[in-house]
């Protein structure tokens, strides 16, 4: 065999070798993305966010509108104090009849020691306990209807109060409030235009925390663990490889087809699981990059 057949074979040999998969399985890299749509209809008066920028949990990012709505709130308040003004006084309003009843009941006495003296008839004692009692009927159908009174006017009130909080509450989702903390992926609107209920304002992620979502073969899935350590590679093409810690955070149930995208270790598996693996990022790791997991050594 010559020298130059030779060093031919040994150059295809080590390129054969060279091609042996040092990783399990593959896929691609992803972060919690979360579009955030208006709450509330109105003109954007601020929205202070480029696409990039790195936001803290429930920070305060815009504002639409919210004059309507303040005025609305503050004319619930003042119905409400209409309302409440409206509340009788009990302990005034029966205090007459109260006191006729007093007098009545004296006039009743009276009588009956009158009458123990043979001094009255059984008829003007007689006449003493009905006009008693006669008061005592007033003085219990005016507590009654005057408790019926404060008790509508008391539902009223809770009913403005519970307007007034609506009010209130849309209120707060005029002012835009970041859900999570992370980087603004995409900015729908400007400051300015016209926001709905509902269209999107912006989309963000955490990107300091990633997942890799990759797929592993029926006979790889008995080697796979929820809380399991594994080995995560980051792709950057052109053979430029990162290395990361990861942990196995979900496993699918169902098996499914494998992507057009994704490598196995067996290609020539059909079906597949899919498994997310959390990653730190260190700022490296892009959102749709390729890579690959190492479950065991």
């Amino acid at each position: 065999m010559s020298n130059k057949l030779f060093f031919s074979l040994f150059i295809i040999m080590t390129a054969c070798s060279g091609n042996k998969n040092d990783y399990d399985a593959t896929g691609t890299f992803e972060a919690t993305e979360i579009t955030v749509s208006a709450e509330q209809n109105g003109r954007l008066l601020s929205f202070n966010i480029t696409e990039g920028m790195k936001l803290e949990a429930l920070q305060q990012v815009g504002l639409i509108d919210t004059v309507q709505l303040a005025l609305q709130a503050r004319a619930l308040g003042a119905t409400k104090e209409s309302i409440a003004n409206q509340r009788p006084d009990l302990t005034k309003q029966i205090a007459a009849t109260r006191q006729q009843l007093e007098k009545a009941e004296m006039e009743q006495r009276r009588f009956e020691a009158l009458f123990n003296d043979k001094a009255a008839t059984q008829k003007q004692v007689d006449d003493a306990l009905s006009a008693v009692n006669v008061l005592r009927k007033q003085l219990e159908a005016q507590i009654s209807s005057l408790n019926n009174t404060t008790q509508s006017l008391n539902s009223q009130v809770s009913a403005t109060d519970i307007q007034r909080l609506q009010v209130l509450d849309q209120l707060q989702k005029c002012h835009i409030i970041t859900p999570i903390s992370g980087t603004v992926l995409n900015k729908y609107m400007e400051a300015g235009e016209f926001a709905t209920i509902g269209k999107p304002l912006f989309k963000m992620a955490d990107i300091e925390n990633m997942y890799l979502r990759a797929y592993v073969t029926s006979a790889q899935l008995s080697n796979v663990k929820i809380g399991q350590g594994v080995k995560v590679f980051a792709d950057f093409g052109g053979g430029d490889r990162k290395e990361y810690q990861g942990t196995v955070t979900w496993i699918s149930e169902r098996s499914e087809f494998t992507p057009k995208t994704i490598l196995t270790k067996d290609e020539r598996a059909d079906l597949v699981y899919a498994v997310k693996i959390a990653v730190k990022n260190d700022g490296f790791i892009k959102i749709g990059m390729y890579g690959e997991v190492l479950i065991g050594d």
